[in-house]
């Protein structure tokens, strides 16, 4: 037995010990509950309780949280000891009631109104299709996390609302096609992380990336990735020793790393995993990026997770697949042999295209951040425009479902790569779009557009939602028809006559794409403020309360969350932007001014007749850059001075991204030409150069 294999989830109570440490009746009473939904009895609660806790200690653990996912988009944690005291000493305790049910803080959390200051009282509740965990000694219970009232305050909750929303409908449909030992559809996913790596020390000497986490000023170094020589190149050690404790820490706790790589740009890199049960791969994800930061740091290097650390290299995603499987082992997105034949397949691809199309906005609204907005559109990320790539084989098969002309296969063939020693192998039916939104990769969709920092639990919410919502519709209709499969073909038609608008197999980088897409309807949401309006228009808001996801009050809570997040991230940076000009490029090019004009008049005192042509002008155009920059310092200054007057979350962060922003955009732009000419020994913060090179 490998090294691997007996670490692989050595640090989580999973079904294999769960198994052997548990009476039969009742871990057999757990699987229902966590295979069939059956409600926990609390006689079962107290039992798991005590194996979980009697495994943990035997791990040296003696605390436990409940972890939770709260609206920061981090995890939370409070830990509490086993141990409780009794005459004759102490002894080591976890009860069901315990694993079950804590009481955090709720109003210490974003809630949007739904939680006064006065209102503390919230609760965290096990969730036990995802396994419980010890992480840096202490034993972790992923739980779900409400307010006093039950409103959810986290994104565990509705994304386990949504995925039993669409397990139900999906369900339905697969019935109508005789799969009638299905019991439950789940979706899964594999989310792969981009990030950067930077040294540590190089980082504490920046304020930008330690309050921010991206560069607030910077110009572009000489060498950027213009060479395309990072991408896949070979992993320096420094790099691959931490890729390697990181892979050893997510193995204990049973995530699956499968894909490491250098990416795009200098100093980026991502890994991938292999797919999982969607909120399982969302706990897991978020235990990679903390994981990340933490391994990072005991190597020297800092993990910097967000989208846009630096101007004018790729930013960093995170690329969600996303798919449907039957508790069976069928992927419902998997078209076969023959997908022209392949109807159920069809029905469901026609589901998703059909979705994202009523619902851009709110696919939208799943990536919107201030960090996400440098990078939507760069020629790096998808644009802000939403559409499908379905590849030209099954856009074939449709089209030729929407005329009711035959269906003309296409032939594949083996690849010969001309060298008689290379292998034959045979063609795929389609291309790849690395461009698209959300594109079909062969038996699962790739939304690219969701942002490296992000919890994926919001896109995956949104997706199993609207295509619910759309399952629903066909459902009603199937369960109604005497011929299934006539039926599907006719919803099939109907669905790509109507929505056909939505796929986009061409360049989504391209001017002539926007204008197009214009033209076609669709949406082009170019702002985070200008996108979460989406989050609360009536046929958003109704589709959400239809299908149990949210009430109206968590739906308009979780838009004042996001507005106020983007006007709050953009105010640290504005305030750091301020600082670092102010008290640090400001007086250090005034230094470097002043021994420019000593030298200039030690130079004409020595050789009045001497050329000081040069000298001159340098002095001259630092002089009037200094002075322009102290001017947007002042403009940017008073910006953030008027912004008190704003009244509402939605009023703020569209001043924020209308002024504020534009203000430090031009700020920048001032200090960055200055970075181009001022001694290298008076520029008081390293460099892009030293920054992306350095590791």
């Amino acid at each position: 037995m490998s090294n691997l294999t007996k670490t692989f989830g050595s640090m989580v109570f999973n079904d294999a010990v769960m198994k052997e440490r548990l009476p039969r009746e009742t871990y057999k009473a757990l699987k229902k509950t966590i295979n069939e939904g059956r409600a926990l009895d609390l006689d079962v609660a107290n039992v798991v309780a005590n194996a979980m806790k009697d495994w943990a200690v035997e791990h040296g653990v003696t605390h436990y949280t409940h972890w939770f996912q709260p609206m920061t988009g981090i995890t939370a944690e409070k830990h509490d000891g086993f141990m409780t005291t009794r005459d004759d000493g102490i002894i080591m305790e976890f009860s069901g009631k315990e694993l079950i049910k804590g009481e955090p803080d709720a109003s210490s959390f974003p809630s949007g109104g739904l939680r006064a200051t006065f209102e503390a009282r919230g609760y965290t509740t096990w969730d036990p299709t995802s396994y419980a965990f010890i992480k840096e000694g202490v034993l972790c219970i992923p739980t779900a996390f409400c307010s006093y009232g039950g409103e959810a305050l986290d994104k565990k909750t509705p994304l386990l609302r949504s995925m039993q929303v669409i397990s139900a409908q999906a369900l339905r449909i697969v019935k109508c096609f005789g799969m009638d030992d299905v019991t439950s559809v789940t979706t899964t996913v594999g989310p792969e992380q981009e990030y950067f790596l930077v040294d540590t020390e190089l980082v504490k000497k920046r304020k930008d990336l330690m309050f921010t986490g991206r560069t607030l000023f910077g110009a572009r170094s000489p060498k950027g990735q213009e060479l395309e020589d990072h991408y896949f190149g070979s992993i320096k050690p420094r790099v691959k020793a931490f890729m390697t404790e990181l892979d050893d820490e997510l193995y204990k706790l049973g995530i699956p790393a499968k894909t490491e790589h250098n990416e795009a740009a200098p100093a980026q890199h991502e890994l991938a995993p292999i797919y999982e049960v969607t909120n399982v791969a969302t706990d897991h994800n978020q235990l990679t990026m903390d994981l990340m930061k933490k391994v990072a740091l005991r190597h020297g290097l800092t993990c910097l997770l967000h989208e846009k650390p630096f101007a004018g290299v790729n930013g960093s995603g995170k690329h969600n697949n996303w798919s449907l499987a039957t508790n069976t082992g069928v992927n419902l997105l998997d078209p076969g042999k023959r997908p022209e034949e392949n109807t159920r397949f069809l029905l469901f691809i026609a589901a998703v295209a059909e979705a994202v199309d009523m619902f851009q906005g709110l696919l939208r609204v799943t990536v919107a951040s201030a960090g996400n907005d440098h990078r939507l559109g760069a020629n790096e990320a998808p644009p802000a425009i939403v559409s499908i790539f379905l590849g030209s084989e099954i856009t074939a098969i449709l089209e030729a479902i929407e005329s009711g002309s035959e269906y003309k296969r296409h032939t594949s063939h083996d690849m010969d790569m001309g060298v008689a020693v290379l292998p034959h192998f045979a063609q795929d039916t389609a291309d790849r779009n690395r461009t698209s939104p959300l594109a079909f990769t062969g038996n699962k969709f790739e939304f690219r557009m969701v942002g490296s920092a992000f919890s994926v639990a919001e896109p995956n919410i949104i997706i199993n939602t609207i295509v619910a919502d759309v399952l629903e519709k066909y459902a009603d209709i199937l369960e109604q028809a005497e011929d299934v499969e006539k039926a599907a073909l006719e919803i099939i038609r109907n669905t790509i006559r109507t929505h056909k608008r939505i796929i986009f197999n061409g360049n989504n980088y391209s001017d002539e794409w926007v204008e197009e897409a214009k033209q076609r309807g669709l949406l082009n949401l170019r702002s985070t403020p200008e996108a979460l309006e989406y989050y609360v228009t009536p046929n958003n808001i109704s589709v959400f309360v239809r299908h149990g996801i949210f009430t109206e009050a968590e739906v308009r809570s979780r838009y004042e969350i996001l507005m106020e997040n983007y006007s709050k991230v953009l105010s640290i940076e504005a305030m750091t932007m301020l600082e670092m000009a102010k008290r640090e490029i400001m007086p250090a090019v005034s230094s470097y001014l002043k021994e420019l004009s000593q030298e200039l008049s030690l130079k004409k005192s020595v050789c009045p007749d001497a050329d000081d042509t040069a000298e001159t002008a340098l002095i001259m155009k630092i002089s009037a850059l200094l002075g322009s920059m102290y001017k947007k310092t002042c403009l940017l200054d008073e910006a953030v001075i008027n912004s008190k007057a704003c009244k509402g979350a939605g009023e703020l962060a569209h001043y924020y991204h209308d002024s504020i922003f534009s203000a430090m955009q031009e700020l920048r732009a001032v200090a960055d030409e200055l970075e181009l000419i001022c001694a290298e020994k008076y520029w008081p913060f390293p460099t892009y150069g030293e920054l992306l090179f350095s590791v």
